[in-house]
Parts: structure tokens; sequence; C-alpha cells
């Protein structure tokens, strides 16, 4: 990519930042990206006074200084969000969309261009360059935008490339799979205060135990059924622990919560759908 590249990202949420935070540290400069978002001037400065990034609240402005455009507005204002740039967006344009749910098709109707639009599902994890992004091609992106953004996430974790169908599921699992994590250390923290240990020995042990059970499965080839059992000697501590586990059916919840992340993230993508619609038929009746 070519390093005079501008990149604009319209919103500056949670999203948003972690992916300035992570590509400012690797291949591009803070100049090369501008923000912009809806109304919180607020919000815009401290990403200036933080990543040095460039900041502009006329969205034309940004937009035609910009190569890329990442949609990185939340799922609620992504409609209004898609259609105040409408006008601004041209074919020259690469789009890539880190909305969750929402498909390039219904951007592209929101649009009203035929425009290449590249789907991306990182994680919040992009913050320190460790984010895992899926990547998903609309009708109209070929195979030089598929590199482009590939070269993009790479600079905060890594990439893989799946068909736009399985990015519900990807929003499910990987997407949102911090949250599980950070909602797992959550309970050992509690666990660790009501069984008498201090704070901080108890937080840098559970963060060591969940790096290195990380270590273990990216390193072995063994799958985690098996490091699970050589953990669990027969009548000890591990056992009495997984069988109350399997008393509050942990499996069954997590493999649920996954699943309903997955139907929410097709929700919200259904949501918009009627809305793309009318506002094409709106413009081509104009």
């Amino acid at each position: 990519m070519k390093k005079e590249t501008t990149i604009a990202f319209i919103g500056a949420g949670s999203m948003a930042e972690a992916l300035i935070a992570g590509m400012t540290k690797t291949l591009y400069r803070p100049e090369q990206i501008i923000v912009t978002n809806r109304c919180n001037q607020e919000r815009l400065r401290y990403m200036k006074e933080t990543y040095g990034v460039q900041i502009e609240t006329n969205k034309e402005k940004a937009l035609k200084a910009a190569d890329i455009i990442i949609l990185a507005m939340k799922p609620k204002d992504a409609m209004e969000g898609i259609v105040s740039i409408a006008t601004d967006v041209s074919e020259h344009h690469l789009v890539i969309s880190v909305l969750a749910g929402v498909s390039t098709d219904t951007i592209m109707s929101l649009i009203g261009k035929k425009v290449s639009i590249v789907r991306a599902m990182p994680n919040t994890s992009a913050t320190i360059g460790q984010s895992a992004t899926a990547l998903a091609l609309g009708r109209f992106a070929n195979e030089e935008h598929l590199a482009i953004a590939e070269t993009l996430f790479r600079t905060v974790g890594i990439v893989t490339v799946v068909s736009e169908d399985d990015l519900h599921a990807v929003t499910g699992l990987s997407g949102s799979g911090p949250a599980y994590v950070y909602y797992l250390v959550e309970a050992m923290e509690k666990a660790a205060n009501e069984i008498g240990l201090d704070r901080s020995i108890a937080k840098e042990l559970i963060l060591q135990t969940i790096i290195g059970a990380a270590q273990m499965l990216k390193t072995t080839n063994k799958p985690p059924s098996v490091l699970r059992k050589e953990v669990t000697s027969p009548g000890g501590t591990t056992e009495a622990g997984i069988q109350v586990l399997e008393q509050y059916h942990y499996q069954e919840a997590v493999i649920a919560c996954i699943k309903r992340a997955t139907e929410r993230s097709a929700e919200l993508g259904k949501a918009l759908v009627p809305t793309a619609i009318n506002h094409t038929s709106a413009s081509s009746s104009r």
C-alpha cells in the first residue's frame, strides 16, 4: 500500500479507536488518518490528542481527502451514518465496513452506487495488535481491494478471509469473543476474593494462567479436550472444579452465548434491509 494513502474513519467509538491505536503503531502515520463522527466534538478532540490523527467535522471534506473509508459507527447509527455520506462516496473509494451484521448489499443500497466494499470483523484486541479479523468481499470488490484490506488489518493482528455468509458466525465467535474472556476473568477475580487471595496476586495468577493456556493451545497439536484431561487427575482438585462447571452446564452456556451473538448479528442486518430498499426506491424515483 502506498504510504500516502489516506483513511477516513466514519465513527470514533471503541472499535475505531482500537484500529487507530494499532495502525498508528505500525504501518500508518497519524496524519494519514482522518476521524469524523456524528456530533461528539469532545470525542474527536480526544482522538487527536491521544493518537495525533486528523479530525474533521465536515464529512464531505474528510471523504474528499480519503482513499479508504472505514465505516465504524455503532450499528444503531449505521443507516443514518451511511446515508449522510452517500453523496460524497465515489466509485474510486474503497469502503471497509466493521459494522456488525450489516451486509455489503445493504451498504451499497444505502450509498446508491456500485462501490467496492470489503466487510471486516476485527475485535478490540486490535488496540494491542492482537486482533483476530475476518474479511469478506462485496460484489464489486476485487483481489486488489482484498489485498489492501489484508495489509491494513494485519497491522492490528491476524487476518483470515471468509465468505460474507460466515461473518455472522465470526461476529458471534471472535468479534464478541474478548468480552467472553473478560467475563470469565471477572468471575475468577470474584472467586479469588471469596477464597481470600490478595487482589494483586490473584490478578497476576489469573492473567498468566490464561496466557499460558492460550500458548499451550497455540504451540501444541493437542486439542483442548486432551489438554484438559492432562490437567485433570482422577479424584483431584481440577476434577472437582470441572464437575461443578458441568453441573452448571458451563459448555452449553458458552455455546448458547455464541449462537445468540451470531443470531443478533443477523438480526441487526435484517433490521436495516427494509430501510435500504426504501432508500434505494426513493432515490431512483427522484
